[in-house]
Protein backbone atom coordinates (compact mmCIF):
# COMPACT_ATOMS: atom_id res chain seq x y z
CA UNK A 1 0.00 0.00 0.00
CA UNK A 2 1.86 3.24 -1.42
CA UNK A 3 -0.39 5.71 -2.16
CA UNK A 4 -2.73 7.79 0.32
CA UNK A 5 -6.30 8.89 -1.38
CA UNK A 6 -9.27 10.97 -0.26
CA UNK A 7 -12.25 9.39 -1.66
CA UNK A 8 -16.01 11.20 -1.86
CA UNK A 9 -19.21 9.27 -1.87
CA UNK A 10 -22.83 10.58 -2.83
CA UNK A 11 -25.89 9.06 -3.02
CA UNK A 12 -29.71 10.63 -3.39
CA UNK A 13 -31.24 7.17 -4.35
CA UNK A 14 -32.90 4.38 -2.37
CA UNK A 15 -31.32 3.44 1.06
CA UNK A 16 -28.60 6.53 0.49
CA UNK A 17 -26.74 5.52 4.00
CA UNK A 18 -26.31 1.61 2.97
CA UNK A 19 -25.26 2.50 -0.21
CA UNK A 20 -22.38 4.78 1.40
CA UNK A 21 -21.91 2.08 3.53
CA UNK A 22 -21.49 -0.29 0.92
CA UNK A 23 -19.20 1.82 -1.05
CA UNK A 24 -17.12 1.95 1.82
CA UNK A 25 -16.31 -1.78 2.88
CA UNK A 26 -16.31 -2.75 -0.90
CA UNK A 27 -13.30 -0.69 -1.24
CA UNK A 28 -11.07 -3.70 -0.06
CA UNK A 29 -8.59 -5.61 -0.87
CA UNK A 30 -7.43 -2.72 -3.30
CA UNK A 31 -7.33 -0.31 -0.49
CA UNK A 32 -7.58 0.11 2.74
CA UNK A 33 -9.33 2.48 4.60
CA UNK A 34 -7.66 4.79 7.45
CA UNK A 35 -10.73 6.86 8.26
CA UNK A 36 -14.15 8.05 7.29
CA UNK A 37 -15.91 11.68 7.94
CA UNK A 38 -19.36 12.11 8.97
CA UNK A 39 -22.15 11.79 7.28
CA UNK A 40 -23.84 15.27 5.92
CA UNK A 41 -27.03 15.52 4.21
CA UNK A 42 -26.90 17.88 1.25
CA UNK A 43 -29.11 19.71 -0.87
CA UNK A 44 -28.46 18.82 -4.68
CA UNK A 45 -25.74 20.55 -6.81
CA UNK A 46 -25.66 21.70 -9.90
CA UNK A 47 -29.27 20.01 -10.91
CA UNK A 48 -31.92 21.22 -8.63
CA UNK A 49 -34.55 18.76 -9.14
CA UNK A 50 -33.78 15.89 -7.51
CA UNK A 51 -33.44 14.00 -3.41
CA UNK A 52 -31.03 15.47 -1.38
CA UNK A 53 -27.79 13.63 -1.29
CA UNK A 54 -25.99 11.57 2.00
CA UNK A 55 -22.31 12.66 1.20
CA UNK A 56 -19.19 11.15 3.38
CA UNK A 57 -15.41 11.42 2.58
CA UNK A 58 -13.30 8.37 3.04
CA UNK A 59 -9.02 8.58 3.69
CA UNK A 60 -7.77 5.26 2.21
CA UNK A 61 -4.11 3.68 1.13
CA UNK A 62 -4.09 1.77 -2.12
CA UNK A 63 -1.46 -0.05 -4.26
CA UNK A 64 -3.28 1.24 -7.40
CA UNK A 65 -1.76 4.13 -9.75
CA UNK A 66 -4.31 6.52 -10.22
CA UNK A 67 -6.39 5.20 -13.72
CA UNK A 68 -6.37 2.30 -12.03
CA UNK A 69 -7.84 3.31 -9.29
CA UNK A 70 -10.35 4.75 -11.12
CA UNK A 71 -11.42 1.65 -13.31
CA UNK A 72 -12.04 0.33 -9.27
CA UNK A 73 -14.32 2.68 -8.28
CA UNK A 74 -16.18 2.72 -11.42
CA UNK A 75 -16.36 -1.20 -11.34
CA UNK A 76 -17.35 -0.80 -7.46
CA UNK A 77 -20.45 1.99 -8.39
CA UNK A 78 -22.17 -0.55 -10.92
CA UNK A 79 -21.63 -3.41 -9.17
CA UNK A 80 -23.70 -0.97 -6.31
CA UNK A 81 -26.32 -0.01 -8.82
CA UNK A 82 -25.01 2.82 -10.57
CA UNK A 83 -26.81 3.23 -13.65
CA UNK A 84 -26.00 5.75 -16.68
CA UNK A 85 -27.74 9.28 -15.99
CA UNK A 86 -26.89 12.96 -16.64
CA UNK A 87 -24.22 15.17 -15.23
CA UNK A 88 -25.10 16.38 -11.26
CA UNK A 89 -28.28 13.75 -11.73
CA UNK A 90 -29.29 11.49 -9.07
CA UNK A 91 -27.48 8.01 -8.60
CA UNK A 92 -27.48 5.44 -6.05
CA UNK A 93 -23.72 5.88 -5.73
CA UNK A 94 -20.76 8.24 -6.90
CA UNK A 95 -17.64 8.00 -5.96
CA UNK A 96 -14.49 11.12 -6.70
CA UNK A 97 -11.24 10.58 -6.34
CA UNK A 98 -10.42 14.14 -4.34
CA UNK A 99 -6.44 13.66 -3.72
CA UNK A 100 -4.25 11.06 -5.14
CA UNK A 101 -1.07 11.47 -2.27
CA UNK A 102 0.21 15.36 -3.13
CA UNK A 103 -0.17 14.97 -7.04
CA UNK A 104 -1.77 16.78 -10.06
CA UNK A 105 -2.72 15.01 -12.84
CA UNK A 106 -4.52 15.37 -15.71
CA UNK A 107 -5.54 12.91 -18.28
CA UNK A 108 -8.72 12.39 -20.42
CA UNK A 109 -10.80 10.42 -17.94
CA UNK A 110 -9.20 11.79 -14.69
CA UNK A 111 -8.24 15.33 -13.22
CA UNK A 112 -6.53 15.24 -9.79
CA UNK A 113 -7.09 16.93 -7.23
CA UNK A 114 -10.76 17.17 -8.33
CA UNK A 115 -11.21 20.10 -10.37
CA UNK A 116 -14.37 21.42 -8.52
CA UNK A 117 -13.64 20.34 -4.73
CA UNK A 118 -12.98 23.68 -3.57
CA UNK A 119 -16.58 25.03 -5.19
CA UNK A 120 -18.31 22.47 -3.00
CA UNK A 121 -19.40 22.51 0.23
CA UNK A 122 -20.69 19.08 0.20
CA UNK A 123 -17.12 17.65 -0.32
CA UNK A 124 -15.18 20.31 1.84
CA UNK A 125 -17.92 19.81 5.01
CA UNK A 126 -16.67 16.37 5.45
CA UNK A 127 -13.13 16.31 4.09
CA UNK A 128 -12.83 18.97 6.53
CA UNK A 129 -13.56 16.50 9.87
CA UNK A 130 -10.73 14.41 8.69
CA UNK A 131 -7.98 16.38 6.61
CA UNK A 132 -8.58 19.92 7.89
CA UNK A 133 -4.72 21.19 7.31
CA UNK A 134 -4.17 18.78 4.11
CA UNK A 135 -2.94 21.25 1.41
CA UNK A 136 -4.36 21.64 -1.89
CA UNK A 137 -1.63 20.87 -3.90
CA UNK A 138 -2.94 22.94 -6.93
CA UNK A 139 -3.97 25.97 -4.81
CA UNK A 140 -1.53 25.42 -1.94
CA UNK A 141 -4.38 26.05 0.66
CA UNK A 142 -5.58 24.34 3.50
CA UNK A 143 -8.97 22.48 3.32
CA UNK A 144 -10.21 24.74 6.29
CA UNK A 145 -9.02 27.71 4.24
CA UNK A 146 -11.20 26.31 1.01
CA UNK A 147 -13.72 25.43 3.62
CA UNK A 148 -14.31 29.10 4.94
CA UNK A 149 -14.45 30.10 1.41
CA UNK A 150 -18.10 28.49 0.42
CA UNK A 151 -21.64 28.97 1.62
CA UNK A 152 -22.13 25.58 3.76
CA UNK A 153 -26.02 26.59 4.01
CA UNK A 154 -27.99 23.17 3.61
CA UNK A 155 -25.35 20.91 4.95
CA UNK A 156 -26.68 18.95 7.90
CA UNK A 157 -25.20 15.93 9.95
CA UNK A 158 -27.11 12.79 9.17
CA UNK A 159 -25.85 10.96 11.65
Amino acid sequence: MDHIVYLAFGSNLGDRLANLKAMAANLAPQMMLKAKSPVYETPPWGYADQGAFLNQVVKAETYLEAPALLKHLKRLEKALGRAPGFENGPRVIDADILFFDDEALETPQLTIPHPRLHERAFVLVPLADIAPDFIHPVLKKSIRELLAGVDQSGIKAFE
